[in-house]
């Protein structure tokens, strides 16, 4: 099969490499809009060729491995693809994707999130391996021809991934909370001890602790920024929740109340059993 990538950073990049290891592809060509990027997908050894977008709808499959709103644009590009053409988007977000993906070209579209990644980005960040033992969320499949969706199974399992089913509307709610929160919290926490601490002290100070929790502030701005708009509404609630908690344990700690913060801290440590 001919396999075409649209976006060759981390998620791209990283697929590609994966296709390539497990000889799912007798060739992979690559498209994105940063000539720097294409460059270095080359000289990496990513794809193939980096070919014009039209040149993609002669690919058996094309996947999708950029922001939301890229991926909205795609589909409306891609509407005079062959019939055996399969079309498999990354997105992080996948009401409106689904929502907007032109009817004629729905049967042929696979609406999937590998949940895995790393908080860097292009494709001097790609990593071999990356899916593998990973979930990845296939959408509203019932949507799709059976064809595109054993297709993508297929490939999806191959490269080591488990799959896992669900509704487009109940996969942004549950990602509202699992992905979206905890980056927004990295970012609101990377931002608070700039405006706070001198850099020289940050460097000195900072532990494991504060390391591992503003690590996802590292991730692509531009990426995150249309996930949290494609996605505000279950974010705005998720950030209600978590808001509550915070004024739950600044009035535990105000009131000195402090066997009833260790219930409450107890309490949060039985996320752990379930991990």
């Amino acid at each position: 099969m001919n396999i075409g990538i649209v976006g060759l950073g981390l998620m791209g990049g990283s697929l590609a490499l994966d296709l390539k290891s497990y000889n799912l592809a007798s060739k992979i060509v690559g498209y994105d809009r940063n000539q720097k990027h294409c460059q270095e997908a080359l000289e990496l050894g990513l794809v193939d060729e980096v070919i014009t977008f039209d040149e993609l709808k002669n690919c058996d499959i094309i996947f999708l491995a950029i922001p939301v709103e890229g991926i909205i644009e795609a589909l409306q590009k891609l509407q005079d693809i062959h019939i055996s053409t399969t079309i498999i988007d990354l997105g992080s977000t996948k009401e409106k994707i689904v929502a907007t993906c032109p009817k004629s070209i729905r049967p042929n579209f696979v609406a999937a999130h590998p949940m895995a990644g790393t908080e860097y980005s292009g494709p001097l960040a790609a990593l071999k391996g990356l899916y593998y033992d990973k979930i990845v969320v296939l959408c509203n499949t019932e949507d799709n021809a059976l064809f595109h969706k054993e297709r993508a199974e297929e490939i999806f399992v191959s490269i080591g991934m488990q799959i896992v089913y669900m509704d487009a509307r109940e996969h942004d709610l549950h990602a509202a909370y699992i992905s979206h929160l905890p980056h927004a919290i990295s970012y609101a926490l990377a931002n608070s001890v700039l405006k706070q601490e001198d850099p020289k002290s940050i460097l000195i100070l900072a532990a494991g602790g504060f390391r591992d929790m503003s690590r996802l502030a590292k991730s692509s701005p531009t990426m995150w920024s249309d996930i949290f708009k494609q996605n505000k509404k279950n974010l705005l609630t998720s950030l209600d929740v978590f808001k509550e908690e915070l004024q739950t344990v600044k009035k535990l700690i105000e009131e000195e109340k402090w066997e009833e913060l260790k219930e409450w801290m107890q309490t949060a440590t039985t996320l752990h059993k379930i991990l």
